[in-house]
């Protein structure tokens, strides 16, 4: 059995689904492992083109098993909305192919509208939050305040255990924010609308994945953002409110004891940044609409335009080095080919120093990016698919990226379909 797990190494929207849906054709199981709806993995294969926010990048793969870990926030309404959405594309649904854990919690109407209520009380201090109740949730969670999907199964134990919740939360809404409260007839349709079209698909998914590794089955973990959105590791406090780590994925799949044999960290050709926060090699003006224009950097779950820049050689180590990758798969290398010249973050200043070394999140406000140029390809390399192929300027740049993050590049991105790709 072979274990992987792909992994952001950047801010997230490096490309993670389209690097999951290329390789699930060796893997028997892939498995999200926390986060929840609020970011894309955008998909496009002969299906068609989607944007996963819940479901796992492995479900368009005939045969392949997908689970939403214990580590997941799962959100029933969104959940249901986007199984909708695929099904109407032609992709077969049940609860064999997709597998909720019994031990994940289940993000709840409130946990959206607490989301949206802080936001709004932040103003110009504010997250950037996706407001899709990702951070009310795991705090929750925290407290032992959640209500698990297994509880589905057990109807008089759950409507005890969720008027108890309500009755917690609606202080916090009408004391806190002056917001109304929520009744028990709000939570019975939720509960019929939504959770009564995913309980087919709760099971004991732990018993499941165990059993799977005793028969020597492989398993594909998949993260959401990426190194620089961690909770213990990123640019805090604008991250995400879960582990995007790697290490993190055997206790947010549901099998603690799994062994990672390989983990591929996915990095973008330039960095890409949604949402607030420090972001050291940030381009403005008219450079960076022309790169977001390009690469159509818009965010997959918000719509927001995504921040721009180009590869952050400080941050790409860090990452690398946090998510302890063992390959490299560079994305949208294809974006660059409108470029003479290339740029690369290749350190930060910091109180007049050069800094090799990602720094603590408080002193990033202060540090300056320095940028190297490289020179450009100016030709279309979308219908490239072996190394060889790639124009020597191409070759050059990837080069140079591989040997300052020290990691194989293994895998380069041509494009966003499921075969544009060069394996090295």
């Amino acid at each position: 059995m072979s274990n992987c797990a792909i992994v952001g190494i950047n801010w997230g929207d490096e490309g993670k689904g389209r690097m999951v849906d290329l390789l699930t054709d060796r893997y028997d199981i892939v498995v999200r492992f926390q986060g929840g709806g609020n970011a894309g993995h955008t998909v496009i294969n002969e299906r068609g083109k989607f944007a996963l926010h819940l479901l796992p990048s492995g479900i368009f793969r005939e045969g392949v098993v997908n689970i939403l870990g214990n580590g997941v926030a799962v959100d029933p309404e969104s959940l249901v909305r986007e199984m909708n959405e695929v099904r109407a594309q032609g992709v077969a649904l049940t609860p064999e192919n997709l597998m909720i854990s019994d031990r994940a919690s289940l993000l709840m109407p409130w946990h959206r509208d607490m989301d949206e209520l802080e936001e709004r009380r932040l103003a110009d201090k504010k997250f950037g939050s996706t407001k899709q109740g990702i951070a009310p949730f795991y705090s929750d969670k925290f407290q032992k305040k959640t209500v698990l999907a297994g509880e589905l199964n057990y109807p008089e134990h759950l409507r005890e255990h969720l008027m108890a919740l309500m009755e917690w939360k609606n202080l916090t809404l009408t004391k806190v924010y002056g917001a109304e409260p929520y009744t028990w007839e709000m939570i019975e349709r939720w509960l019929n609308d939504y959770c009564a079209l995913i309980k087919p698909h709760v099971a004991d998914t732990g018993a499941f994945l165990k059993k799977a590794q005793t028969e020597g089955k492989s398993i594909l973990f998949e993260a959401q953002l990426g190194s620089l959105r961690d909770l213990d590791y990123g640019i805090h406090p604008y991250t995400t409110s879960s582990n995007t780590m790697a290490a993190y994925a055997p206790i947010g799949s549901g099998l603690p004891g799994a062994r990672i044999d390989e983990v591929i960290g996915v990095v973008k050709a330039y960095s890409t940044c949604v949402g607030e926060g420090p972001f050291v090699c940030e381009m403005f003006g008219p450079e960076a609409d022309k790169l977001r224009e390009a690469g159509f950097e818009y965010g997959a779950k918000t719509g927001r335009p995504r921040r721009v820049g180009p590869v952050d050689i400080v941050a790409t180590r860090y990452g690398v080095e946090v998510q302890a990758a063992t390959a490299i798969a560079l994305t949208k290398l294809d974006v660059l080919s409108y470029m003479d010249r290339i740029p690369v973050c290749t350190h930060y200043r910091l109180n007049g120093e050069l800094v090799d070394r990602f720094p603590f999140p408080a002193a990033l406000d202060d540090c300056e990016p320095v940028v190297e140029y490289f020179d450009g390809w100016n030709c279309d390399i979308s219908a490239c698919r072996k190394w060889d192929e790639l124009p020597e300027a191409a070759k050059n740049y990837v080069l140079y990226i591989e040997k300052q993050i020290g990691c194989f590049i293994k895998y380069v991105s041509v494009g966003p379909e499921r075969d544009s790709i060069i394996v090295r």
